[in-house]
């Protein structure tokens, strides 16, 4: 995992290497400013009581030196690792979204919404440590503690083994025995707060439903049960992590005190000038400023792990079509045909269809009726090349769904669904996703036809207002009208009308019946629908579903006069 995702960084290795060499360069500087400013204090006391002549010019240009390279390598390494984390995080952010569009809905539809979130923003997010908090503080103590090392081994050549051993300690034996005992939480913390957001998002959207039918509680017992999950582990997380601290400063205090005296035995000795004594221990103890930030480091490295994990595995999922690199034109009134097609959601799963055969002509007007769970949807997912049949074939135009391009064929295909997706766009920019290339003169037709004429005028900013988010600004029914106007533009030869009419007042349920008949005109008209009442002027044959299979198919007259006939059975019983 952490080659593949340098693989995906690699495009921004500049800022990358960039941060990091400013990092040691801050790094270095503020180790250099430690042990010159300690040497020049201690020699300065010595050539004062021995009174003899020092040059302070150059010690004291190099502080300053230090001084300044420390600060302005901090600053810069501030703005160059975030630029760089920031360029990571959107790159590998794009690269995932653009994984999960094959996917959808197939392969994603047994993850919850706030769980396809989390994996998305959370998980994405979590990778930044991978670079700022672990890559950085690793190289940055590396090379920092071989520098020291190398001034240890050039000034007194026995303290170099003690400051090694004081190094490996604090910085790689003591955070590696933290992160066994921190591992188990940490990677559950990743997992539970990326179910808690789902938890939240869940109640946010859901928040109709869950008063609708009494489960706010219920919901909060959840989320409140979670949270308190999540804060015990960081909790536990924490304490670790300040035992880890509390030791390796320990191990940093132990560690100058043993560079220490062993630098004054040399100075007694005469082999060893004292201001390299306080110069070598100070030294020590900058070294450690850069050794301590490696528990963290491991500790962001676990849930690194855990978040690519969960990153990596959705994107690896293996999409449920093959695109083609090219398809074949398809004609200007496509046919649509089911043969012997069955389709299910789940190995284990029922069949949502059942073999089914049916025949739609160019121009044909049916409408699709059935009970909840009878396959209506699952007949439109199917033609949609939204899920794979797993037996039999689906063909339109002529050719199997599976031949074709995704984009091309939903481009034939205008869907008026049940629930209209809007974005937090303006109403133009929502139009306009079915055909940027619409005109003015293009949109007013669509919107008139639609009904939308007085609500556009309504708009304090007209087309340019924006909608909200998931159209939260409009009602139900100027969404379902917003939709129609939008396959209007689409222009496309088959129109597909999922329940147009649920949920709806009787008045906006007539105007509607007027823009749908409009917008059939001259195209292949398929209404999935549980009841025909009131759209019967729409279409001219039924087709009746029940589990998953073709019931039969007739005459839109012959299946109202049943209707009617049953209705007055069950009356009269």
């Amino acid at each position: 995992m952490p080659r593949r995702l340098l693989a995906m960084l690699y495009p921004y290795r500049g800022w990358m290497a960039g941060g990091a060499a400013l990092a040691l360069l801050a790094a270095l500087a503020a180790i250099g400013l430690m042990a010159v400013s300690g040497w020049f204090i201690a020699a300065m006391a010595v050539a004062g009581a021995g009174g003899v002549i020092i040059n302070y010019y150059t010690p004291a240009a190099a502080i300053r030196a230090f001084a300044i390279l420390r600060s302005g390598g901090r600053y810069g390494e501030r703005i160059v690792t975030h630029e760089a984390t920031l360029r990571g995080l959107a790159g590998l952010r794009a690269w995932l979204f653009r994984r999960l569009i094959p996917l959808a809905p197939a392969r994603l539809s047994a993850l919850r919404s706030g769980e396809l979130f989390a994996r998305l923003r959370a998980d994405i997010d979590a990778l930044e440590h991978f670079y700022l908090a672990v890559l950085v503080p690793a190289v940055v103590a590396l090379l920092t503690v071989a520098a020291g090392l190398i001034v240890c081994l050039l000034v007194l050549p026995v303290a170099t083994p003690v400051l090694l051993l004081g190094a490996l300690s604090a910085g790689v034996l003591l955070p590696m025995r933290m992160q066994r005992r921190a591992a188990y939480d940490a990677a559950q913390t990743v997992r539970e707060t990326a179910a808690l957001r789902g938890l939240l998002l869940d109640a946010l959207r859901g928040h109709a439903e869950l008063l609708a039918w009494g489960g706010v509680s219920a919901h909060t017992e959840r989320i409140d049960a979670l949270a308190a999950r999540v804060d015990a582990r960081r909790t536990r997380l924490e304490l670790l992590q300040a035992m880890t601290g509390g030791a390796v400063g320990l191990f940093a205090q132990l560690t100058v005190l043993a560079v220490l005296v062993l630098a004054l035995a040399a100075a007694h000795r005469g082999t060893l000038a004292p201001p390299l004594a306080v110069m070598l221990s100070l030294l020590t103890l900058a070294s450690f400023e850069v050794v301590a930030p490696l528990s963290e480091a491991l500790a962001q490295w676990q849930a690194t792990l855990v978040a690519g994990a969960r990153v990596f595995e959705l994107a690896d999922t293996p999409p449920p079509f093959v695109e083609p690199v090219s398809c074949a034109p398809l004609p200007p009134a496509p046919a649509i045909v089911f043969e012997n097609a069955s389709l299910r959601y789940a190995e284990d799963a029922p069949w949502a269809l059942d073999g089914v055969d049916l025949v739609l002509p160019p121009g044909a007007r049916v409408a699709v009726v059935g009970a909840s769970g009878a396959g209506k949807s699952s007949l439109l997912a199917a033609l949609l090349k939204l899920y794979p049949v797993q037996k039999g074939r689906v063909l339109f135009g002529g050719q199997p769904v599976q031949a074709l391009q995704g984009d091309v064929l939903r481009r034939h295909i205008a869907v008026i669904a049940q629930r209209p997706v809007l974005f937090n766009l303006s109403l133009r920019e929502n139009l306009l996703l079915a055909a940027p290339e619409a005109d003015a003169g293009k949109l007013e037709r669509a919107v008139g036809t639609a009904q939308l004429g007085r609500f556009v005028a309504s708009l304090p900013a007209g087309y340019d207002t924006l909608l909200g988010e998931g159209g939260a600004l409009v009602s139900g029914g100027e969404a379902r009208r917003i939709a129609i106007a939008r396959a209007l533009l689409q222009d496309a030869p088959v129109l597909v009308l999922d329940e147009p009419t649920e949920g709806l007042d009787a008045r906006t349920a007539r105007d509607l019946y007027a823009a749908l008949d409009a917008a059939a005109r001259n195209r292949t008209l398929l209404l999935i629908t549980h009841r025909l009442a009131g759209l019967a002027h729409l279409v001219e044959e039924v087709v009746v579903m029940g589990a998953g299979r073709v019931i039969k198919r007739v005459p839109v007259g012959d299946y109202l006069a049943g209707e009617r006939a049953a209705h007055m059975a069950d009356a009269g019983g």
